[in-house]
């Protein structure tokens, strides 16, 4: 991400900033011939305008709590009087989690956006594009789903890896399931696949899979200084939209973290406002792999004006997503745990 500023509760990032800053120069290739350009993506996507906020996502709450308005600029829409359900356990676990970080998330948040927009950032609509994008899926993301069907690559293979730039051309043939594709230039590469073509990021290497076929990525012999997990968690959400498939929590720790990491490697894994699952990485998931929890950070996603993109108090969504950073330490390290330097709790916009 790129960090427009700081201060002692955390960060204002703009992820477009850095994601641009990749793609200054990009090369790709039309009829044999070598061309070079520059990629950036379009401003509207991402572009929220206004908060998120509808008569089915909106929470009544009981009570005043100072700063409500700081960032809620919006009038809340009127709604159907129901008849309402007793709350389960798992609803009064997330009700209560709410209520204890709340304070933090609001103060926290409160705090960066008055600092961004004292330099003119998160100003508003000034600059607004209206602009529709065009609706396009990536075929890749489906191939996952293949993959799992493919029989798993034998030990013996000799090559794990396969470069997508050979000498002064693209690869005609790229295996993307058994092997990890590289781009090795200091440049983005446009190349196509499957019909389509994509950029691949400057010093870049990937491997399409499903995360039951990673024994290319594991014998290729790379260790990493920093993984980041993001988890399909199961919820409700996900279930009803079946927008993709969802992986017990149970699953995860069949991951090689430890096959992976470096030692000191930061684990940062992303974590939905169940606390049943924050528990999980806490007391199960991190242990089962030798990691040790550092902190919680806390990322607070706003409209280019600075408000929530969902209602703070919402029941059913929240504008903030909790990180849980930690410290892979491995069974015959010389370091002592005590002597990995502490990481506070943040806010992270």
């Amino acid at each position: 991400m790129s960090v427009v500023l700081q201060n002692s509760c955390g960060w204002v990032l703009d992820s477009r900033l850095l994601i641009n800053r990749g793609y200054q120069r990009c090369i790709g290739w039309k009829e044999s011939k070598k061309l070079h350009f520059s990629c950036s993506f379009k401003k509207q996507c991402f572009q929220i305008l206004k908060s998120y906020c509808s008569p089915s996502s909106t929470a009544d709450v009981e009570g005043g709590h100072e700063h409500d308005d700081v960032l809620q600029k919006n009038k809340r829409p009127k709604k159907r009087k129901r008849k309402h359900s007793k709350l389960n356990q798992g609803e009064i676990d997330i009700k209560i989690f709410h209520e204890k970080i709340r304070p933090f998330i609001v103060e926290g948040t409160k705090s960066l956006v008055d600092s961004a927009q004292s330099i003119g950032y998160l100003d508003g609509e000034r600059d607004t594009l209206m602009e529709a994008l065009p609706s396009q899926e990536c075929s890749l993301v489906a191939l996952c789903e293949m993959a799992k069907e493919l029989p798993l690559v034998e030990d013996e293979q000799k090559m794990w890896t396969q470069s997508l730039v050979t000498g002064e051309s693209c690869a005609s043939h790229v295996d993307l399931f058994s092997q990890v594709t590289e781009n090795k230039q200091d440049w983005a590469v446009v190349v196509p696949l499957m019909g389509e073509e994509y950029v691949i990021p400057p010093n870049a290497a990937f491997l399409l899979s499903d995360f039951t076929r990673l024994q290319p990525l594991v014998q290729c012999g790379r260790r990493f200084d920093l993984i980041v997990i993001d988890p399909p968690w199961e919820n409700k959400s996900v279930k009803r939209s079946r927008r993709y498939s969802f992986l017990p929590s149970s699953q995860l720790k069949r991951l090689p973290i430890p096959s992976l990491a470096s030692h000191d490697c930061l684990v940062v894994t992303w974590v939905t406002n169940r606390p049943s699952h924050l528990r999980f990485v806490h007391d199960e998931l991190y242990p089962h792999w030798g990691v040790q929890v550092l902190a919680d950070w806390f990322w607070v996603k706003v409209t280019t004006s600075g408000e929530y993109v969902f209602p703070i108090d919402s029941q059913h969504k929240k504008p903030y997503e909790i990180l849980v950073l930690g410290r892979y330490c491995s069974a015959d390290a010389s370091r002592k745990p005590s002597e990995i330097p502490k990481i506070e709790d943040k806010c992270v916009i």
